[in-house]
């Protein structure tokens, strides 16, 4: 087995990431397997095959999906029911779009209660909050950071993968120095390198989301896994 230290560390980080639109049950069963295998801390999968991959993995990787998403747009009551509709199907973690529009109004007291009853439906489920870094100012991020705080969310995440760009390092180390230590941070989007991985965690993300890092330790790895 030819899985390094440095390949662990960065492997129980991940959540091993496929959303793409085109994505079959076949795909997913095969990020489940791997996700496994290589021990990553969920895989983050669309919510319709939440029900089936809980059941295949049978409680060995944590399952996560995705609420209100790629574009955040959603009404609460919608994304109140997609999350109770997941926690229900069995996932273990929610990654939830906030309503751009509405931080770029200042209606922050609206992003707020929203993050609010999205935590309570999850109940002691991780709850991740996605704020699309690349359509926003360093205010707004600061003042996200904030917000998720007081909402009671457990991460702020950086990117859903599908706008105009993913994490950059600025960006986690500024999502780093205005969240408390309560709130986590998740780097999600354009991770391509372990070099890449190997940054975003020096510069406090907790969490990697990705669907490259698995697939470049399979590759040195021959698929043997740890």
């Amino acid at each position: 087995m030819n899985v390094t230290e440095r390949e662990k560390k960065i492997l129980e980080r991940c959540d091993h990431t496929l959303l793409s639109q085109s994505a079959t049950w076949d795909d997913i069963r095969a990020i489940c397997d791997d996700g496994i295998k290589y021990k990553t801390a969920s895989v983050c999968i669309p919510p319709v095959y939440v029900g089936r991959a809980k059941q295949y993995v049978d409680d060995k990787l944590a399952i996560c999906t995705v609420i209100g998403f790629p574009n955040g747009y959603n009404s609460t009551a919608v994304k109140v029911f997609e999350t109770e509709d997941a926690i229900k199907a069995g996932a273990d973690e929610i990654d939830m779009v906030i309503n751009i529009g509405e931080l770029k109004a200042k209606n922050y007291t609206y992003l707020e209660n929203e993050i609010r009853e999205i935590k309570k439906a999850c109940g002691d489920k991780i709850l991740k909050v996605i704020i699309e870094t690349c359509l926003l100012t360093d205010e707004e991020k600061i003042e996200m950071c904030r917000i998720v705080a007081a909402a009671g969310a457990d991460y702020i995440k950086t990117s859903t993968g599908f706008s105009t760009a993913g994490a950059t390092r600025e960006d986690v180390k500024l999502m780093r120095e205005h969240s408390p230590a309560s709130v986590k941070v998740k780097a999600a989007g354009g991770i391509s390198s372990l070099e890449d991985a190997d940054d975003f965690v020096a510069l406090g993300a907790d969490r990697l989301g990705t669907s490259r890092v698995v697939k470049i330790i399979k590759a040195t790895d021959n698929g043997s896994g740890y």
